[in-house]
């Protein structure tokens, strides 16, 4: 039997009167048509995404001899995380799901909702497409639970190249340089980053990147493991530099009320009001999408290192493989689930999303791009001595939700570098010691 997610969000459900359709209802109801529908949750409501996600389940929904078709409910980035998790609250789940692997997916593997996939994928063409590491991200306690399908993604810093011309400014090699040119454009009036951090996952890309230049990977994993501590300097050095940066201007005012999924952050850099953003890659597809004619003027340059520190600066933070598409069905119906998944590493699937700006997680990945961003980010993801998991995605959802409520209150000078290691790591050692 499975166990529920007891996380206080089904309180949350009732609270807010959230509604959902799970996939046992809508197989329920399906069951009087010729085909059985798979239900297929993910957070792809807006392109590239979309597309890409809607060309290979439509393709297998033409194909398929199987008795089911595939049906996508797309929910929209930050109300998707709450869905899941009510849905596997109220023990129902949707046959497929999308996650960025991590904690919260182990969550719901020890929960009972993602079946192992290890036998599935050895007899598939799988192993010698998908990259090793991508694999290695959707898997746990030794068993693959996930298919990564859409991107490597990793954070780093986007730029307008024309106003980088403009001003004489070069691209950064260390945070001090990256100071330097921010301090040149506050001086002409260029907000340095553009950031909508109503949403805080996107303050967190900040917090993660100057943590990891500062201290590098160690005292994370420590702090996680319970062997060290979020009030490591590492941590107050990145909440430090935050707040610096918000006093110099480096950010928009009103910084926490502007909503990243409304794309607020896109429209200060396609205003010119902002030269740079630190965001995920998948921001290639976003400004490709809205604008080929703008994305001309876009380059993208890894976070900087720190002028001395030890910390290795080839260290990335991101996924490789993001999304990660886990099973909740068995027997006929997993299979089925699992053949149409597979298709998004067939050839025309991966032209679509190099074509879109994605990288996706297959092997061979490099022959297929030609555009010199992706191409960039590539290089850095191949030098990388390590790829760090996502703060909010890699801790305990109740960990990662007060790391994310922390890092907002720093961009907003309501709590101290300080008060906010001290409740991050307050809530690490609660969670340890419930386990």
């Amino acid at each position: 039997m499975k166990k529920q997610l007891v996380m206080g969000i089904a309180v949350l459900a009732i609270a807010t009167g959230v509604t959902f359709a799970n996939g046992q209802g809508e197989t329920t109801a399906a069951s009087t048509k010729t085909k059985q529908e798979i239900t297929f949750w993910n957070i792809a409501t807006e392109n590239p995404d979309k597309m890409i996600m809607d060309y290979t389940v439509d393709k297998y929904n033409k194909r398929t001899d199987t008795d089911y078709t595939v049906k996508e409910v797309p929910t929209q980035n930050d109300s998707y995380k709450e869905k899941i998790i009510i849905a596997m609250s109220s023990g129902q789940c949707p046959d497929m799901y999308t996650s960025w692997s991590g904690g919260p997916m182990n969550e719901y593997i020890e929960s009972g909702f993602a079946q192992p996939l290890d036998d599935l994928v050895k007899n598939s063409d799988l192993p010698d497409k998908l990259m090793p590491a991508a694999l290695a991200q959707a898997s746990y306690n030794g068993h693959i639970y996930a298919i990564p399908v859409l991107n490597v993604a990793l954070s780093g810093i986007f730029y307008n190249k024309e106003i980088f011309a403009k001003y004489n400014l070069q691209v950064p090699k260390t945070i001090g340089e990256l100071e330097k040119d921010c301090d040149v454009l506050v001086a002409h009036g260029i907000i340095p980053f553009a950031l909508a951090n109503k949403t805080k996952w996107t303050g967190s890309m900040y917090f993660m990147n100057l943590a990891a230049r500062k201290g590098g990977l160690e005292p994370f994993r420590k702090a996680v493991a319970g062997t060290g501590t979020f009030e490591d300097e590492c941590f107050i050095y990145a909440g430090q530099k935050i707040q610096e940066w918000v006093k110099k201007g480096y950010f928009p005012e009103g910084v926490n009320s502007l909503n990243e999924d409304d794309g607020q952050a896109r429209q200060l850099m396609y205003q010119n009001k902002a030269a740079m953003t630190c965001n995920g890659s998948w921001y290639t597809g976003n400004f490709q999408t809205d604008s080929k004619e703008f994305y001309k003027k876009i380059g993208w340059f890894a976070f900087p290192a720190l002028e001395g520190s030890s910390a290795d600066a080839s260290i990335q933070i991101g996924t490789i493989g993001d999304q990660f598409i886990s099973f909740n069905c068995t027997g006929d119906k997993l299979k089925a689930a699992f053949d149409c998944i597979s298709h998004y590493a067939d050839e025309d699937s991966i032209k679509l999303m190099v074509e879109n700006g994605k990288i996706p997680p297959v092997k061979d990945v490099s022959q297929y791009l030609t555009d010199p961003v992706t191409k960039s980010i590539l290089a850095a993801a191949s030098k990388a001595s390590s790829v760090q998991l996502w703060y909010d995605q890699y801790l305990p959802p109740a960990v990662a939700q007060t790391h994310l409520n922390t890092c907002q209150e720093l961009f907003g000078l309501t709590m101290t570098p300080q008060e906010a290691a001290a409740k991050f790591e307050a809530s690490m050692k609660e969670y340890l010691a419930s386990k």
